[in-house]
């Protein structure tokens, strides 16, 4: 008899009923085109029928702009340059910027409260006034604007302003060193650089100026320099030559009609950058109407989200999210923007946020979710949560005992959508199913319009056991091109050089009897002992359950012609030494919950564990330390000095 779980959450059937997927599945039926009865039924023919279903998102969704006649062309000799809506004009922002009125469109909150809202209208009249601003200063349709911003409005408007122009948004988040921006700037070229004074982060301010300054003397190409005041405070900027202060910048325009620049589908619209962490960022260029499509697919049908609904994802400007998050003007939800830390004054911050200005949608991480479980919390104890409908959460696998802590301890009525992609395609490959039920460890649905699947090493797809997440058909999201790749040779090694014509991401890849998906961590971080390939997240979920670790990472070293599993720890404060009865403890558990081959050769203590700017723990950086292999580019990391802890550890020298 095969053992059916029980859901974790199921939608009510009003529910169901008023989602925006299930009125589209209507609208599909009437319109002749397919008669679909679930989303499983749905993904099959979004998948089947690609162009079909792209360009019937095209017409339901209401995108602005010109549609033309011809919504696909198939290059079977090489599908990433397969043409997408090739007649085709839009503009990003003239979707974002459709809702108009006197709703809020924009709140934001610091590390101290709630600081200020825009309207739709306000916001409209703001984009309007940068625009012309940014146009007076000589920016065209295809030049590049550079924003090293915090999460404040001003980004938000500064990527709008950008892309109504016709031009291309690249942001980093104000934290990055000048090495960090150089690297990635430096590489593309900006004509305007838009950064703020100073910013805060854990109820401390830090200066941004100092580090203006070198980067704007290092990057020719940079003619303005924009300086949004994070306070509000007079600004000094002397010692760099061509800044304003941004309210003078926008001083002499008057709000009116934004003369939105409508270019072709393909037109370049972000520049994203690769974490870096093995060499110099890659520069990803996306194209406007592959972001538009693939973000109004995802928030409307795999979100639910809907006009007057409040979404929030905690974020920097660094991280994709950031740009995803963006897009929820488009469905005309109101943005609920927060910068600084998720702990600043309290552990919980993000809930008061949350219940005070009433979130629908809320988005977060695995490790926030560990962090609030590790040290007793329990949102459900102190805030009702009434309107929330969705929690978000990315950024690396959501692990079963994180299911627990959502339904347990923040809300019971909740669609908890585990969400999975990367800044590669700007969108997900996996994420919620609005209409469907929530199953413990388990992401809900492939994407729409997205051929996912788990191949073997062979290419060959994989039925009852994990594989290489691969997408075998086209998405009007994959990358136009990489910046200064003219050959499109780094293109195609990062993606498509192991399967051919096929997708690659770098992911493990597990589909469950219920339909659902597991990601079992990196495969390029892949364990390999004994040539047996070993997802590093199977590990972690055995370690994290045990009071006494706070954190851990999980490498490979190269040892007498094999590859050793090493697990570095972080104890809890209270906990005083690895002993060898906690090193026990933990292998026990690993080899209980595992199989003998997951259990480390080798467990360490550590004080602390390298971070990616967006907050990922990085395998590959450690990996290639205790290999002794320097890190490419020490820039892309939060705390960089971390990598000096695993540095000639003797444990690791003996057998």
């Amino acid at each position: 008899m095969t053992f059916v779980a029980k859901p974790q959450w199921q939608p009510s059937d009003e529910r169901i009923k008023n989602a925006i997927v299930t009125d589209f599945m209507s609208w599909l039926e009437k319109e002749g085109k397919v008669t679909v009865d679930d989303f499983a039924s749905l993904h099959r023919w979004s998948v089947e029928q690609i162009a079909e279903f792209w360009s019937s998102a095209w017409d339901y969704l209401g995108v602005i702009g010109a549609k033309g006649g011809h919504a696909f062309t198939r290059n079977d000799g090489d599908i990433k340059t397969s043409k997408w809506f090739g007649d085709a004009r839009v503009n990003f922002a003239e979707n974002l910027l459709r809702y108009r009125g006197s709703e809020e469109a924009l709140v934001f909150w610091s590390e101290k409260g709630r600081e200020k809202a825009f309207s739709r209208d306000l916001l409209y009249a703001e984009v309007s006034r940068l625009s012309q601003a940014l146009r007076a200063q000589g920016v065209r349709p295809g030049d590049r604007v550079a924003g090293l911003m915090p999460n404040m409005p001003e980004a938000i408007i500064a990527m709008l302003a950008t892309s109504a122009i016709g031009a291309v948004w690249s942001s980093a988040s104000p934290d990055f060193g000048v090495q960090g921006i150089l690297d990635r700037f430096g590489q593309i070229s900006p004509k305007v650089l838009i950064a703020p004074d100073s910013y805060d982060y854990n109820l401390k301010n830090h200066d941004v100026l100092g580090k203006v300054r070198d980067v704007a003397g290092q990057i020719p190409s940079i003619e303005k320099v924009v300086i949004v005041s994070w306070a509000g405070k007079t600004l000094d900027l002397t010692g760099i030559e061509q800044a304003s202060d941004y309210r003078d910048f926008v001083a002499p325009y008057s709000p009116g009609e934004i003369d939105f620049s409508r270019q072709s589908f393909d037109h370049p619209l972000f520049i994203m950058f690769s974490s870096g962490t093995t060499g110099a960022p890659k520069c990803i260029v996306h194209r406007a109407g592959g972001a538009l499509m693939k973000q109004l697919v995802e928030h409307r049908f795999h979100g639910d989200l809907k006009e007057g609904d409040r979404l929030f994802y905690f974020t920097t400007c660094g991280w994709m999210m950031w740009n995803w998050f963006a897009a929820g003007l488009a469905c005309g939800a109101t943005l609920i923007c927060y910068d600084g830390s998720p702990f600043a004054g309290s552990p919980t911050v993000l809930f008061d946020l949350a219940e005070q200005e009433k979130v629908t949608h809320f988005g977060t991480s695995p490790k926030y979710l560990d962090t609030l479980k590790k040290s007793g919390e329990s949102p459900v104890l102190k805030y009702s949560l009434p309107t929330l409908r969705t929690i978000y959460s990315t950024g690396s696998p959501l692990l079963p005992e994180a299911f627990d802590f959502v339904y347990n301890n923040v809300k019971k009525d909740v669609q908890l959508a585990s969400i999975a992609g990367g800044t590669d395609i700007l969108g997900c490959f996996m994420l919620g199913n609005p209409i469907g039920p929530v199953y413990r460890g388990e992401i809900q649905t492939p994407a729409l319009g997205c051929a996912v699947a788990a191949f073997d090493d062979t290419g060959k797809p994989v039925a009852k056991d994990r594989g290489e997440l691969v997408c075998t058909e086209p998405f009007p999201s994959m990358p136009l091109c990489f910046w200064d790749d003219e050959d499109g040779s780094r293109y195609h090694k990062a993606y498509f050089a192991r399967f051919k014509n096929i997708w690659t991401h770098g992911d493990f890849l597990e589909v469950t009897p219920n339909g659902g998906l597991v990601i079992h961590g990196r495969s390029d971080a892949t364990l390999n002992p004994g040539g047996v390939r070993i997802g590093t997240a199977e590990i972690y979920r055995q370690v994290e359950r045990l009071e006494e670790i706070r954190e851990a990472i999980v490498v490979g070293q190269n040892w007498d012609g094999d590859v050793r599993v090493v697990l570095f720890v972080i104890l809890q404060a209270e906990v005083a030494s690895l002993d060898e009865g906690l090193i026990k403890k933990i292998k026990t558990a690993i080899r209980t919950g595992c199989t003998p081959r997951h259990v480390p050769a080798k467990v360490v203590a550590v004080s602390d564990i390298p971070r990616t700017r967006s907050g990922k723990i990085t395998e590959l950086a450690v990996r290639d330390i205790i290999n002794g292999r320097e890190v490419g580019n020490k820039e892309a990391l939060a705390n960089p000095e971390a990598l000096d802890l695993y540095r000639n550890i003797p444990a690791l020298q003996e057998e």
